[in-house]
């Protein structure tokens, strides 16, 4: 690879982006600039109610087809047991046994040095047949709400023909990802001192019986499956309860996390874990369930001449098996569907396991992999090479 390219990703991880806080300034502001110098149409904008979440959309070319090429520049934070158990700097960008490593190498600075890399091409045309336009969008790492999803909903990003969205696919075609609903659970009981517990009420002790309950509702959404994303999960991850250990718990509270498959409907999620908790006797103690909020699923049908040339160059480049997959965490991707007039993927280098971790790092030969099969891909569909 190019030491360009390899320059190029350095300098996206020397970009520290974590979230929180979600101060993409730097970063934003560097892709501006590389994309000015290549005589793109550029623009920096950030949501009013979150100023330093800057985003950056740069455009070539006018007319049809229109391409998105959209990566995040937001990465999640070093977290407190990560810090100690990186081998290098995370920051650095450090190249080493044929890799490149650093906080948000994978998740999603190499995707977007690609993408920029396939702009640079572009830039170098003669005459472009249709319109390219990359998006560096903020806030994906906590929903997107401030983001994909405001730069949507406020006119900034066009209807497109294809769209590619950046995440870790280890360069197939991913079409579909899970939507996540969250809600949290609370038992409530009677404190009383622990040397006579009886005449209290356990809260913890009936929160024990509705995540019995929860688990034995995860285990039977094993019967549903979706052919790529498959099967819907109930996940509690956070309990919360009592004081001391010498008083019973009047209050437990647990968050939960059930992943819901393309076509599953929103509501009845809610209804059915609402249905869930009610089922379990925890008398005489009560339980509630409240603050139900959910990020969509994303599916894609993957049918159109766009899409198949897309295929059929990733598979020249693998040598195999291209896709079409699921991508099992969520993306932007959900953000994007109303714009959308034809197919959308997600698509990148490595994978997801490596990723929000420490040594987080992308091997450079599935990069340049990468920026191959978007560079070939839109040689065909811009400048109409074969």
């Amino acid at each position: 690879m190019d030491m360009d390219s390899v320059e190029l990703l350095r300098q996206l991880v020397q970009n520290p982006s974590p979230n929180p806080p979600g101060d993409t300034q730097a970063i934003a502001t560097f892709v501006a600039r590389q994309m000015q110098a290549i005589g793109c149409e550029v623009r920096t904008v950030a949501p009013p109610a979150k100023p330093v979440a800057l985003n950056t959309i740069a455009s070539l070319g006018e007319g049809e087809p229109t391409i998105m090429l959209h990566a995040h520049i937001d990465t999640v934070p070093i977290a407190k047991n990560e810090a100690g158990k990186w081998s290098v700097d995370p920051y650095a960008g450090v190249v080493q046994d044929g890799a490149l490593y650093g906080k948000g190498s994978v998740d999603d600075k190499a995707p977007l040095a690609s993408m920029m890399m396939a702009m640079r091409d572009a830039a170098g045309q003669d005459s472009l047949r249709g319109r390219l336009i990359l998006v560096a969008a903020a806030e994906e790492e906590v929903g997107g709400q401030l983001g994909s999803k405001w730069l949507a909903d406020e006119g900034y990003l066009p209807a497109c023909d294809f769209i590619i969205v950046g995440e870790q696919t280890a360069n197939r075609v991913a079409i579909s990802h899970k939507g996540v609903m969250r809600a949290t659970v609370h038992t409530r009981g009677k404190a009383v001192h622990a040397t006579n517990p009886d005449r209290g009420i356990n809260a913890i002790v009936a929160m024990a019986r509705v995540i019995e309950a929860l688990h034995g509702y995860h285990q039977r959404l094993a019967a549903r499956k979706h052919p790529l994303a498959g099967s819907p999960t109930c996940n509690v991850g956070v309990i919360e309860g009592g004081s001391t250990a010498n008083a019973v718990p009047d209050a437990c509270h647990v968050m939960l996390d059930r992943r819901m498959i393309p076509r599953e409907d929103p509501l009845q999620v809610q209804a059915e874990l609402s249905e869930v908790i009610h089922s379990v006797d925890v008398a005489p103690a009560t339980v509630s369930i409240d603050s139900f909020v959910h990020s969509p699923w994303f599916d894609s049908a993957l049918d159109s001449e766009t899409g198949r040339t897309f295929l059929s160059c990733v598979r020249h480049e693998l040598g195999g098996e291209a896709g079409p997959v699921g991508y099992l965490p969520g993306s932007d991707a959900k953000h994007l569907t109303g714009l959308a007039r034809g197919d959308m993927i997600i698509f990148g280098p490595g994978s997801y396991e490596v990723a929000h971790g420490a040594d987080e790092h992308v091997v450079l030969s599935e990069y340049q992999t990468t920026t191959r099969i978007l560079l070939k891909f839109l040689r065909r569909m811009l400048y109409h090479e074969q």
